[in-house]
């Protein structure tokens, strides 16, 4: 489930970073939806003993201060997909995308390049 969350960190921040800046709204969308969307959804732990959902939240911060390149992040996502096809239940591709929408318009509604970003992601999620 590492892997899965990391995928997700790597897409949500995509999504945030599309127009080329992170904006604290949608950090804070984000959080919130972790909490309220992710964490309850399955019990899996890292050799911590936190909830492996905070991945997401962990690797979307190293991306946001490394200001990472997200060039190859849906293809690899793809493959991801294709790899796991069993993490990919109609609730999880949902909560996705409901997620990535979230983020997009949680600063000033969605801009163009967001629309095709997630336009893309779901046609990962539902082919």
């Amino acid at each position: 489930m590492t892997h899965f969350y990391e995928h997700l960190g790597k897409v949500f921040y995509s999504i945030a970073a599309i127009d080329k800046t992170v904006r604290t709204e949608e950090i804070e969308k984000l959080k919130q939806i972790i909490r309220t969307e992710w964490l309850p959804l399955e019990n899996s732990f890292n050799e911590f003993g936190d909830d492996t959902a905070y991945q997401i939240e962990i690797v979307f911060d190293w991306l946001v201060e490394n200001e990472w390149v997200f060039d190859q992040v849906i293809p690899d996502f793809k493959i991801f997909r294709a790899e796991h096809q069993h993490l990919f239940t109609p609730e999880i591709n949902t909560l996705i995308l409901k997620t990535a929408n979230a983020i997009a318009s949680s600063f000033s509604g969605k801009n163009k390049s967001e629309h095709v970003l997630i336009s893309q992601l779901s046609v990962i999620l539902f082919q």
